[in-house]
């Protein structure tokens, strides 16, 4: 999470350098190939940190309806899927990074595979977290306890109907 906070603000003081400088009559012109490193390394090590905390919302919602055997056997296929498409990205992404050295970002000359480092480096990630949420759930099993708030009670997950709510 800090990662992704950090690469949030280099992408934010970026643009705004890059809007500054423009503005003065004296554009950085390398800002916008900084502004691109940040945002898709942002955009994929925050798909990884959604998969570390499980918010892949449609996902989980069915996987959530369901209770003992069948949801055992539903979150372990997400997560299968997710090794899988984890796998596609180590797979497919280094071979991009390595065709990525033919390629030159202007005006630095500095070769794209530097960008598309992001898509390996992802992969692995999620492939860590979805191995470790498959071990954890396989041991620990895949419920989670509902949030508590402030007062210590259980808050209804969002969405759910005024009939199921704690009371």
């Amino acid at each position: 999470m800090i990662l992704c906070g950090l690469l949030l603000l280099g992408f934010s003081t970026t643009v705004t350098f890059d809007i500054v400088t423009r503005e003065i009559g004296h554009p950085w012109l390398w800002l916008q190939e900084v502004t691109q490193t940040f945002f898709i390394y942002a955009i994929f090590v925050g798909a990884s940190v959604a998969t570390r905390r499980n918010d892949h919302l449609y996902l989980t919602a069915v996987a959530e309806a369901l209770h003992g055997t069948p949801r055992l056997m539903a979150e372990i296929v997400i997560r299968v899927v997710v090794l899988g498409v984890a796998c596609c990205l180590i797979y497919f992404g280094y071979i991009n990074f390595l065709r990525g050295f033919t390629s030159f970002r202007m005006p630095s000359m500095t070769p794209i595979a530097s960008l598309y480092a992001a898509i390996p480096i992802a992969g692995v990630l999620i492939a860590l977290f979805a191995i470790e949420q498959l071990v954890n759930g396989c041991r620990n099993g895949f419920d989670h306890p509902e949030p508590r708030d402030e007062a210590g009670s259980t808050m209804p997950p969002i969405g759910s109907p005024p009939d199921r709510r704690p009371k």
